[in-house]
């Protein structure tokens, strides 16, 4: 059976918009946070600790930094919390909740990789005009992580009363994981571990302030300057620029797409961050990483992006990521942009069993 995309069209100001989505999936909204702390009471057991709920802790030491950054997204959160009659700290704690975990067991500054039994992550990939076969750039990734996400996946068509309208692939009660605006500017991420993490902003609100950017340059210092909590990799891209943030709270590394395709999985690149990380490299992010690099070796085009994405060449290490696997990890959704022409395609679960639709302006 295809899995199909539920999208839903919101307007107004932040708190308004916030509203329209909590109250259009209050219940979603409220198994989404229950499931979402389930999954970290697992992952910090597995890790050896009990310590899980000390992630409460950090939420609320994050929350006021998130709203003095991003008022209009702290507004929106909010607005999201009180339509589905949740408490907007639980919510903003279960949204980014990557972050406020890493900052819970990953707050010294180096340490030993954790022993771990899930191997999270994404696959995104950034390719320039040269390597595709229109001569625009083309950019995108797999969203993976908890295969019972996929039952809260949604695309979110923004039309605010003031900045850009967006679109957005998220989860119920999120704000912007991955989209484009109006521009044609596109954002995503991948997660990666490092040690040094604290709290700050999650990376779900950093990517929900980079989607109003009016293009690469300004989203580029938004994402570099930001009060980071944990690392991610940070991809944007517009008809002009095409670039990745692996980020951290101690320190953030550019790569360019200027002379070739940019690609990446869920292992740290810069010798800054991999004499700091958090996990072991995984068998997975090392096969997913080799693969990509293979197939955008010749010139892509949006429906060759599907064809990347829905890839199964390396088992249970593919990039296109089943539940069955029993990984712990699955392909929630998958998202393909094309900036230049200001249009997007995106699926909800893997990319060969999600209905792909267009999001445009």
């Amino acid at each position: 059976m295809t899995i199909t995309l539920e999208r839903l069209e919101v307007s107004g100001t932040p708190a308004e918009m916030g509203r329209q989505q909590g109250e259009a999936w209050r219940d979603r909204v409220q198994a989404f946070v229950q499931m979402r702390f389930e999954a970290v009471r697992g992952y910090v057991a597995d890790r050896g600790r009990q310590d899980w709920e000390r992630i409460f802790d950090v939420g609320a030491e994050s929350f006021p930094l998130f709203e003095a950054w991003d008022p209009a997204g702290y507004a929106e959160q909010v607005g999201i919390a009180e339509g589905a009659g949740v408490d907007p700290l639980r919510l903003f704690t279960a949204c980014n909740m990557t972050d406020m975990r890493d900052a819970v067991l990953l707050s010294a500054l180096e340490g030993k990789p954790l022993s771990k039994k899930v191997d999270e992550g994404c696959s995104s990939l950034l390719v320039p005009p040269s390597g595709t076969e229109a001569g625009k750039p083309l950019a995108g990734q797999t969203w993976d992580l908890n295969p019972p996400d996929v039952e809260y996946v949604v695309a979110v068509h923004r039309k605010p009363t003031e900045g850009p309208r967006t679109w957005a692939v998220t989860c119920t009660g999120c704000l912007s994981l991955v989209g484009m605006n109006e521009h044609g500017l596109s954002v995503g991420t991948t997660n990666i571990k490092t040690y040094g993490a604290r709290p700050g902003v999650g990376y779900l609100s950093i990517l929900h302030r980079a989607i109003r950017a009016a293009n690469v340059a300004e989203a580029k210092e938004l994402v570099r300057t930001a009060p980071h909590a944990g690392a991610h990799t940070y991809w944007l891209a517009d008809a002009e620029q095409q670039v990745e943030w692996e980020a951290s709270p101690l320190a953030q590394v550019l790569r360019t797409a200027d002379e070739g395709p940019v690609y990446r999985t869920n292992h740290c690149i810069a010798p800054v961050h991999q004499d700091k990380e958090g996990e072991a490299v995984s068998e997975s992010t090392q096969a997913r990483f080799a693969r990509l690099g293979t197939l955008l070796s010749s010139p892509q085009t949006p429906e060759s992006l599907r064809a990347v994405f829905a890839d199964r060449h390396d088992g249970v290490h593919s990039i296109n990521r089943y539940e069955e696997d029993e990984q712990g990890t699955a392909t929630n959704a998958v998202f393909i942009a094309s900036p230049a022409e200001r249009k997007a395609w995106a699926c909800r679960g893997p990319a060969d069993r999600g209905e792909w639709v267009e999001l445009g302006f």
